[in-house]
């Protein structure tokens, strides 16, 4: 245990001094090998190098770049004007809209915190004007980020799969229905919480709007169902779904919409190239830790203490389930899963349980921990964008966020919910 306890103090040390994550990751592994008397300079980069040259994070990148495409390209603005012809008339329809507007977005472009801002940067503002709650249409906002990491395609899963050595391919499939009872219970909760709404609802739109709205968004709509469904029936791998979400989205914005110009496909690389070298360098950094973890045997020292919870799976997921609920009060997505999933995955496989449910169930537990303060790396996001005090945005987030825990809480009771459409996507 004292090999456990010298990884722990040095991570968390580092972090409560405020070190970036990728670098207390490192410094951890320096202090692991140095304990472990094989410190190699040489072992730390190479380690290194060899755990971001890796075709599947190639995915990374490009999904990184649709997203931003999407958002420039103006397919994001057509979605949500969809969405408003369907059930912007309905009473709290914003809100709906929100939801609805989620969901189709995440399955474009698996980033929380971008899904989030285009979210808050079209809809807040027309919240604002008729007269809502605006802290709760932000927190709404928040929770409707966030089921972008569970419905494919998600980067969220992407690490983790390389991490976990787990299919992406079956994390991707294994997260649909999830991310549904994610949305459906924010609908659930807004409709109650819509009642005590005094506003306006927006008119409603004729037949033929309708029409005009879903044939403007019909290339974005498209986009999931290619992904998809190439991935489901093997066309293509999640890797070169990422290529071709990329291609799709520059050429619909491009030539369909017309709203991407050549002036704007700078600061669109630039945006992607900066946060994909952000999470490939904590993927490197993770990935030397992880391969030091093992060399360690730290597994095996904590699976001692989880032991008596071995025969008892759904026991041990609910343990799982409140530390990296924990975690994810002070850490951000990609660090919680590259941190807890090589320390993990021996424990759960030894308890039998599947790896894909336990993947899904993860991700979707790390990125509750997005709308978890003092953190709330979504929750920020929709501050600035909305321009609403955090502390008024953690209030107005509070619904929507015991809802999501609610939907955490089936999936652990009931694991079929997850395993059974599960064997039909596959």
């Amino acid at each position: 245990m004292t090999v456990v306890a010298v990884f722990l103090v040095t991570l968390f040390g580092t972090l409560a001094l405020g070190v970036p994550v990728a670098f207390a990751l490192m410094f951890c592994g320096i202090v692991l090998m140095m304990f472990m008397g094989m410190f190699n300079a040489q072992i730390l980069s190479q380690n290194m190098i060899s755990g971001a040259n890796t075709f599947t994070l190639l995915a990374i990148p490009f999904f990184l770049l649709a997203g931003e495409l999407m958002n420039a390209g103006g397919l994001s603005k057509r979605i949500v004007d969809f969405a408003i012809t369907l059930v912007g008339h309905i009473r709290g329809g914003l809100g709906i809209v929100a939801i609805i507007a989620a969901v189709i977005m995440a399955s474009l472009s698996g980033s929380a915190a971008a899904d989030s801002a285009a979210l808050a940067a079209i809809l807040i503002p027309m919240m604002r004007q008729a007269g809502y709650n605006v802290p709760r249409a932000a927190g709404l906002m928040a929770a409707g980020g966030v089921i972008a990491p569970v419905i494919p395609p998600s980067i969220a899963f992407i690490i983790f799969g390389v991490a976990a050595n787990v299919s992406i391919t079956g994390l991707f499939m294994g997260g649909i229905v999830p991310g549904l009872m994610m949305a459906i219970s924010l609908l659930v909760v807004w409709m109650f919480v819509a009642r005590k709404e005094n506003v306006q609802p927006l008119p409603k739109c004729s037949g033929r709007e309708r029409l005009v709205a879903t044939g403007r968004a019909v290339w974005a709509l498209m986009m999931p169902v290619i992904i998809l469904g190439g991935i489901r029936f093997g066309i293509f791998t999640p890797t070169e779904a990422a290529v071709i979400a990329a291609v799709y989205a520059f050429f619909v914005g491009m030539v369909i919409y017309r709203e991407l110009k050549f002036a704007h496909l700078y600061h669109v690389l630039l945006g992607a190239a900066k946060t994909t070298s952000v999470v490939l360098f904590l993927v490197a950094a993770a990935l030397v830790t992880s391969w030091l973890i093992t060399r360690a045997n730290i597994p095996n020292e904590i699976g001692r203490f989880l032991e008596p919870l071995i025969d008892r799976p759904q026991l041990l997921m609910l343990v799982i389930v409140i530390l990296v609920l924990l975690m994810g009060t002070v850490l951000d997505l990609a660090p919680t899963i590259l941190i807890l999933s090589p320390v993990l995955m021996p424990i759960v496989r030894a308890a039998g349980i599947d790896p894909v449910y336990f993947g899904v169930v993860f991700v979707m537990t790390t990125c509750i921990g997005l709308l978890s303060p003092p953190v709330g790396v979504v929750l920020n996001v929709v501050s600035g964008v909305a321009r609403v005090p955090l502390g008024q945005v953690i209030v107005g987030v509070m619904p929507f966020l015991l809802a999501q825990i609610a939907v955490l809480a089936l999936l652990v009771a009931f694991p079929d919910i997850v395993l059974v459409p599960l064997s039909y996507l596959r």
